[in-house]
């Protein structure tokens, strides 16, 4: 193992060896010449059709829906008790029967005792059928969309890019980012299936405009 961590670090060091050692990132423009997109499709119609065939259940409605569709959502999957970021639109909840436990700093045990979670998002990615959190408006900390079995997230139309280069420049690195393509899943060696396992095992979106 340390042989070739050695040989790693090595490559690397060859790589870098050029660069001078006051450069810091940004002295140096990188090009970025490559397509932002690959024209798969109408953006919209897309994100659906990856993100359904993710196994997540999507609706697409306007603003005023918007009440009834997360309504629907919940009761659709029978949960009484929601957890939301503080700063999550008193409106979005008008229509559902389901009590909301705003996050001010709920105990872990508190959100996996909550039936779902509803948030917004930053952006989504209709190529890859990716919806990223970067813990801004309406999104919450990540443990609030990690541990709750359930989560509802609201889509605007004017969050979704066709392409992940047309995503980056929206989103803040230093940021803590969660990139949801579908619910939480993953496989064994002998590719069975486990879903919930380091996230929610049922993801609803509601694209909204």
């Amino acid at each position: 193992m340390s042989g070739s961590r050695e040989k790693v670090l090595g490559r690397v060091r060859a790589a870098l060896s050029d660069v001078p050692r006051d450069e810091r990132p940004g002295d140096v423009e990188v090009p970025r010449g490559y397509s932002a997109s690959h024209g798969q499709g109408e953006p919209i119609g897309l994100l659906i059709d990856r993100l359904e065939d993710y196994k997540a259940t999507v609706t697409r409605v306007d603003a005023g829906a918007l009440p009834a569709a997360i309504a629907d959502a919940l009761e659709r999957r029978s949960a009484q008790r929601v957890a939301a970021p503080p700063d999550a639109p008193e409106g979005w909840f008008g229509a559902t029967p389901a009590s909301v436990a705003r996050d001010d700093g709920l105990a872990i045990a508190d959100l996996d005792a909550v039936d779902g979670v509803v948030t917004g998002c930053a952006v989504a990615i209709a190529e890859t059928g990716t919806i990223v959190l970067d813990t801004g408006a309406a999104q919450g900390r990540r443990a609030l969309t990690l541990v709750p079995d359930l989560h509802v997230c609201v889509v605007r139309t004017d969050q979704v890019v066709e392409g992940v280069p047309q995503a980056l420049p929206r989103l803040d690195p230093r940021r803590p980012l969660t990139w949801i393509s579908g619910p939480s899943a993953t496989s064994d060696i002998e590719l069975d299936r486990v879903e919930g396992v380091h996230g929610p095992r049922t993801l609803e979106v509601v694209i909204v405009g």
